[in-house]
């Protein structure tokens, strides 16, 4: 009972709208391959085909549209490419513009174990401080006791 649940919940929501559906099941099918591709831009990393918010349906809204015009898979895409920038895809294409999008985790994943580094090292410089002559030792001997006193 409780794995069952618990399979329920880790299933994608699908949260296109019987009202959103197109008639056509071809054309239905095209729409959420493309819905799949597309990021939802409040969720960040959903698709919009399992997004519930306003936006997301708004975005498949507007697919359904660009296919209803007739335009193809790539053309609908693009057609959101230019109004949200390469950020709407969940995969944006490898270009000047979207270094960031690339290389950002990584830069990210580099600056922290560099962080991590030297930190150790500041650490283990902390660590090789000599030790104390004989005459320091009495001297502290001496402090301690006038503690106790």
């Amino acid at each position: 009972m409780q794995a069952t649940f618990a399979l329920l919940l880790a299933a994608p929501a699908h949260a296109v709208l019987p009202s959103e559906q197109l008639a056509d099941p071809v054309m239905e099918a095209r729409a959420r391959d493309i819905s799949k591709e597309l990021r939802c831009v409040v969720c960040q990393n959903q698709s919009i085909d399992d997004s519930d918010a306003p936006l997301a349906h708004d975005l498949r809204v507007i697919v359904r549209e660009q296919l209803r015009l007739g335009k193809t898979d790539e053309q609908a895409k693009q057609y959101l490419v230019s109004r949200y920038g390469s950020y709407v895809l969940l995969r944006p294409p490898l270009r000047a513009d979207t270094l960031l999008l690339w290389l950002g985790p990584f830069a990210a994943l580099a600056l922290g174990a560099w962080g991590v580094l030297a930190y150790l090292r500041s650490r283990r410089a902390d660590a090789d401080v000599p030790a104390l002559t004989p005459e320091e030792n009495a001297r502290l001997d001496e402090l301690l006791r006038e503690d106790q006193v």
